[in-house]
C-alpha cells in the first residue's frame, strides 16, 4: 500500500492531493528541480500496477520489487535506476537479526520506494531530508543517499550489538559453572553470516556510484563516499566477528574436551579405588576352609584394615598425580 506521497520542488515538499498520474504530469511539466516520491510498503502486483503503467517500469524490476527476496544490487533499465538494499533489525530478547528489503526506482523526476519487512521504516528518512532543502534540491539522488545512509548506520548499530553478544559468549565459555553454549555460538555465527550477506554485496553498488558510473547521481557523489566509508568499516567488523566466533567455538570445544577428560579420569580413579576392596572381598567371600577369617579371631579386622590402607594409598597417589 502507499504510505506516503509528495512532490518536491527545489527542496520543498508539497503534498499530493489528487491522482498520482496528475502528480507525475506536474513533475514532468516543471523544471529539473521537481520530482515525485511515492513510498509503498509490501504492495501487491495490482497495487503497483498504476505506478508501473505510469512510469513504464521494466517488468523484471517490477517483479523483483513486488516479490522481494533479492540480493543488494544496482541495475539500469533505460533512464531508470533500480537499487535493492537489505535492511536489518536486531531483537535483544533472542539476539536474532531480522532481514527486510528496500527497493528504489529512480528517474529524472521520480522516486518510488518499496519496502518489505518491518526494519528501517522510511518516515524518519523523509523527515530528515525534508529538513535539509539544500540536499533535497539535488533531486532523486538525495533520496537514494538518505536511504543508503540510514541503512548503513543501522548496520553499524547492529554490529555493536553483535559484538556485545560475542563478549557475553566469551565470558560464558570461560566460566566453568556456565551451561553448554555450543548452540548459542552456532546460532550467532549464522546471524553474522546473514549480516554479511546483507552488507557485503552493497559495497560494489556504492563503489559504482562513487566512481561516477551512475549519471543520475550527479553532484551527490560526495555524499555516497561517506556512506561507503562507513559500510567498509562495518564490513571489517563483520569479518572480525565471524573469525572471532570461530575462535570462540574452537576454544569452547577444546574446553569441553578438557572437562570431559577430567571427568573420565575422576571416574577411572574412583573405579580403581573401589576395585581394591572388591577384589579382596571377592577372595575372602569364597568361604574356603583355610581362609584366615574362619579360624583366626583377628582375621576380619586385619582384612578390613588392609582394604582401607590400600584404598588410602591409591587415593593419595591419584590425588598427587592430579587425577582426583
Amino acid at each position: 500500500m502507499i504510505v506516503d506521497k509528495a512532490i518536491y520542488h527545489a527542496g520543498r515538499r508539497r503534498d499530493i492531493d489528487g491522482d498520482i498520474s496528475d502528480a507525475f504530469d506536474e513533475a514532468r511539466a516543471d523544471d529539473r528541480d521537481c520530482f515525485v516520491w511515492i513510498g509503498l510498503h509490501e504492495p501487491t502486483a495490482e497495487e503497483f500496477g498504476l505506478i508501473e503503467e505510469e512510469l513504464k517500469l521494466h517488468p523484471l524490476a517490477v517483479e523483483d520489487a513486488v516479490n522481494a527476496h533479492q540480493r543488494p544490487k544496482l541495475e539500469r533499465y533505460d533512464d531508470t535506476v533500480f537499487v535493492v538494499l537489505k535492511t536489518l533489525d536486531y531483537r535483544d530478547a533472542t539476539s536474532d537479526i531480522e532481514v527486510g528489503e528496500i527497493m528504489l526506482f529512480l528517474g529524472g523526476d521520480f522516486v518510488v520506494s518499496v519496502r518489505h519487512g518491518a526494519a528501517n521504516p522510511l518516515a524518519p528518512v523523509r523527515r530528515r531530508i525534508e529538513a535539509d532543502p539544500e540536499l533535497l534540491g539535488t533531486g532523486p539522488a538525495a533520496v537514494l543517499y538518505a536511504v543508503c545512509d540510514e541503512v548503513v548506520d543501522r548496520y553499524g548499530v547492529i554490529a555493536q550489538e553483535v559484538e556485545n553478544d560475542i563478549i557475553e559468549l566469551e565470558r560464558a565459555v570461560f566460566n566453568p559453572q556456565a551451561r553448554d553454549v555450543t548452540e548459542d555460538i552456532y546460532l550467532l555465527k549464522r546471524e553474522v553470516l546473514e549480516f554479511r550477506n546483507a552488507e557485503g554485496p552493497l559495497i560494489p553498488v556504492l563503489e559504482e556510484i562513487t566512481k561516477g558510473r551512475v549519471e543520475l547521481v550527479g553532484g551527490a557523489r560526495e555524499y555516497f563516499r561517506d556512506v561507503l566509508d562507513h559500510l567498509l568499516r562495518v564490513d571489517g567488523q563483520v569479518d572480525a566477528h565471524n573469525e572471532l566466533l570461530t575462535s570462540v567455538l574452537t576454544a569452547h570445544l577444546a574446553l569441553l574436551g578438557k572437562r570431559q577428560n577430567e571427568d573420565v579420569r575422576k571416574i577411572s580413579s574412583w573405579a580403581a579405588i573401589i576395585a581394591i576392596p572388591t577384589m579382596i572381598a571377592g577372595f575372602y567371600g569364597m568361604n574356603f576352609d583355610y581362609m584366615p577369617e574362619l579360624r583366626w579371631l583377628f582375621g576380619y579386622p586385619i582384612v578390613l584394615a588392609v582394604m582401607v590402607v590400600a584404598c588410602v594409598i591409591v587415593y593419595v597417589k591419584l590425588r598427587k598425580s592430579g587425577w582426583l
